[in-house]
């Protein structure tokens, strides 16, 4: 068997092993509860993609208002309408975002949630 024949039957397994999937962005969980963020603040890497998955702890309804982070954000995956996430109790969402370097203010919009003490901030360094 020629040298040429050999390395290209080697080669064959090789083709056939399947392709590294592309890494999956870093996740980072913030629950709304009545009425707080954990975590506050909410610490993210500038120009690296993460995944944010907002959980509902609380049985009413909350949203996640940033309009200027999402704004200035690269979203890939999910929406913010308006800069915002709306969750009903218990519902889950998640977003996947390039965040931009920047300190973001985060409130509920709900009727005197920010007041009663639902907001945060977004460090992005």
């Amino acid at each position: 068997m020629s040298a040429s024949r050999f390395a290209a039957l080697a080669a064959i397994p090789l083709l056939s092993l399947p392709s590294a999937a592309a890494p999956q962005a870093p996740a980072v969980t913030i629950e709304l509860a009545s009425f707080s963020y954990a975590p506050s603040p909410i610490h993210l890497r500038a120009g690296r993609p993460v995944t944010l998955t907002f959980i509902n702890r609380a049985r009413g309804g909350h949203d996640f208002t940033a309009r200027r982070f999402f704004a200035s954000s690269s979203i890939t995956a999910g929406s913010a309408p308006d800069g915002e996430i709306e969750l009903r109790g218990g519902q889950v969402q998640t977003i996947t975002l390039v965040p931009r370097a920047g300190t973001y203010p985060v409130h509920c919009s709900h009727f005197l949630h920010r007041q009663m003490g639902m907001r945060t901030t977004i460090i992005v360094q």
